[in-house]
């Protein structure tokens, strides 16, 4: 069920050029800290995909909720 909380999650990314120097930023909104920048579209969604997956990995070993995104609610741990 993570696989699929990332997959909706990813749906949710939002992207954008930085006029500064032109790197692509890219953020899942209602999801703090997850966001990445990277030289192209991409490299950004790989990027931001792996953090996601690393914030979930956080979050579940804290015992830490996830939120529901899209209405999807993802599988919580139990302590």
């Amino acid at each position: 069920m993570f696989i699929e909380y990332m997959q909706v999650a990813m749906r949710q990314a939002q992207f954008k050029v930085v006029p500064a120097d032109e790197t692509i930023y890219g953020e899942i909104p209602g999801l703090e800290g997850v966001n990445a920048c990277a030289e192209t579209l991409e490299a950004c969604r790989h990027d931001l995909g792996e953090i996601l997956e690393e914030w979930i990995y956080c979050r579940v070993s804290r015992q830490l909720p996830l939120p529901e995104i899209e209405k999807f609610q993802p599988p919580q741990s139990n302590a």
